[in-house]
């Protein structure tokens, strides 16, 4: 029985998908959050990333994990060619989320009592590793900072990222904004409101 080097590899990257795969969750990225005019703090928010359905070509052996980045595939290039340059392709928000991490009912109201908002990031392209960040702010009087959330992910196709605010108490009325950043330069943005209860 011979056996080839290419199958060797594509064992070895099997195994190495399995080990992230059993990793994974172990280290979730979370930030807490202090909204405006909240009495208590917040639980803290989390970020979670998944890769989309693959098209054309079967899915990497770590596909469909939490809080773990989309797997890098092969490329004959380092740099990404401009069809391939790593943006934001849409933003959602909602109240709930999918399995494949993505928004159930997307909406931009939500009630003052609903104590968690869930801010989806489609993402095209490929990264070898990149640092995207939903900034959420109030609009409201002098405008607040709630707060700052980071993921790092590495994808070679679309991906999907969700962004997890939890505030145990009502949220403030009035208008909010998510900004959306690739290593700290914007690249999208949603607003939204929270209605009075």
């Amino acid at each position: 029985m011979t056996i080839h080097p290419r199958s060797l590899a594509l064992h070895g990257m099997a195994l190495a998908g399995l080990l992230l795969l059993a990793a994974c969750g172990k280290h979730e990225n979370e930030a807490a959050t202090t909204p405006p005019a909240a009495s208590t703090t917040p639980a803290p928010a989390v970020a979670h990333t998944a890769p989309a359905p693959a098209a054309s070509t079967p899915a990497p052996a770590a596909a469909g994990t939490a809080a773990m980045p989309a797997s890098a595939g092969t490329s004959a290039s380092a740099t990404p060619t401009p069809a391939n340059v790593f943006k934001v392709d849409q933003v959602q928000l909602g109240e709930a989320v999918t399995a494949g991490y993505k928004i159930a009912k997307p909406t931009t109201s939500f009630d003052a009592s609903q104590n968690t908002i869930y801010a989806s990031v489609a993402t095209t392209g490929t990264t070898p590793g990149a640092t995207l960040s939903a900034h959420f702010s109030y609009l409201e009087g002098k405008g607040e900072d709630v707060t700052t959330i980071s993921q790092t992910i590495a994808t070679d196709g679309p991906a999907t990222t969700t962004f997890k605010l939890r505030n145990p108490n009502n949220w403030p009325a009035g208008k909010y904004k998510v900004e959306i950043a690739i290593d700290g330069k914007p690249a999208a943005s949603q607003t939204f409101e929270v209605k009075a209860a």
